[in-house]
């Protein structure tokens, strides 16, 4: 019994059954106009769902009374972009029309027919039911009228909020956009990500071989020269992770503060304070690329860095960067010490195919002729 009541305990049948009577407002104030046509209102519908905004309101209005407290209620509100939105908004408005009628009739009508049958239960019946002999037992179906409208109630309750995520529901244009917006809020997470890694992962591995080697050689200008060094890459550090902490905090923040190549020099000379022997040439002006090619081959030429820092140690190391025509070459590769078997594992070279793909390019990493290299190419259209 505490079951079968229930329903009648919920904020959300109450909400329902009065977006069910919201359209026989306008009804209601036609009859004063013109009691002989109620069906008139009907025909107001078909240029109301011409216009885009009505798709909107209808949709909020639906999301906070048929599905209130509901995050993913199914129902959209965009307003129509197509001939064939507004066709699906016409036939929700006609619908909830014709529901919220019968609603309204259900509501009214049998209460006052639970109520009739207890007067023919305990006196003379009214005059709608003219005809019936009063008589004890129809004290027995008072409650029938009732258990009907409960079953009304819940039921258009249950169909209008059907209806509403079919015809009020988001189009494939519509789902095709969340797709979309989903997909780019992943990209972004996933390029915050490798951002992170590339630039912290780049300065403590500088720092623990700057730190390393002067522990080693035990020669007080050597060591000076190697705390300066962790000094300006911890400095850099921090103002990436700035950078990346900004795109967090700020969505609309642009991204033109982030280093490209034309600030490649730090990251040389980081190296080079490392004890690497680094051989730079340039071919092309890198001051001329587009700003998301120039970003990700710094990049690309960070983690590079970092990998023979980190794997290899003080070696030397080729860094060629080709600016053609159609696209960005960058090569890096450095000898493969002995006994380090190849490998193209890790995150950082999986980050650097990640963002040679997203710029449709390609990059290819591994042992060759005894060196380990890193190739990319990036497109520049």
């Amino acid at each position: 019994m505490v079951r079968f009541l229930r329903p009648l305990l919920r904020g959300t049948t109450y909400t329902r059954l009065l977006h069910l009577w919201l359209p026989m407002l306008s009804v209601a104030f036609w009859m004063f106009i013109d009691p002989r046509t109620p069906w008139a209102p009907a025909l107001f519908l078909v240029p109301l769902a011409l216009i885009p905004a009505v798709r909107r309101g209808e949709g909020v209005q639906a999301r906070l009374l048929l599905t209130p407290g509901e995050t993913d209620s199914g129902i959209s509100e965009e307003p129509a972009v197509s001939w064939r939105d507004r066709g699906r908004t016409l036939l929700w408005l006609e619908l909830r029309m014709l529901l919220g009628a019968v609603a309204m009739f259900a509501t009214v009508r049998l209460p006052i027919l639970a109520f009739e049958l207890a007067m023919c239960a305990w006196g003379p019946p009214p005059s709608s039911l003219d005809g019936l002999a009063p008589h004890r037992a129809y004290a027995l179906l008072t409650p029938l009228p009732l258990l009907a409208l409960y079953g009304v109630v819940l039921g258009l309750g249950a169909l209008i909020t059907r209806c509403a995520r079919w015809l009020l529901g988001p189009s494939a244009a519509e789902r095709l956009a969340a797709l979309e917006e989903r997909t780019e809020q992943l990209l972004e997470r996933t390029r915050i990500a490798r951002e992170l890694h590339d630039s912290i992962g780049h300065a403590l591995t500088v720092a623990v071989v700057q730190a390393g080697a002067a522990r080693a050689a035990g020669d007080p200008e050597f060591t000076g020269r190697a705390l300066a060094a962790i000094e300006e890459t911890g400095r850099a550090a921090l103002e990436d992770l700035e950078r990346v902490l900004g795109v967090l905090r700020e969505a609309e923040r642009p991204v033109s503060a982030r280093p490209t190549l034309a600030d490649a020099g730090r990251l040389l000379e980081s190296a080079r304070a490392s004890g690497a022997k680094v051989d730079f040439e340039v071919t092309g002006a890198v001051e001329s690329l587009p700003g998301p090619v120039s970003r990700e081959g710094y990049r690309i030429l960070q983690e590079a860095l970092t990998n023979v820092l980190r794997h290899a140690g003080a070696v030397p190391v080729r860094v060629r960067v080709t600016v053609g025509g159609r696209e960005l070459a960058l090569e890096i590769g450095n000898p493969l010490p002995a006994g380090l078997p190849g490998s193209s594992g890790g995150s950082g070279l999986r980050g650097i195919r990640e963002r040679a793909a997203l710029l449709g390019g390609s990059a290819h990493t591994g042992p060759e002729a005894g060196d380990w290299l890193v190739r990319a190419e990036l497109p520049l259209g």
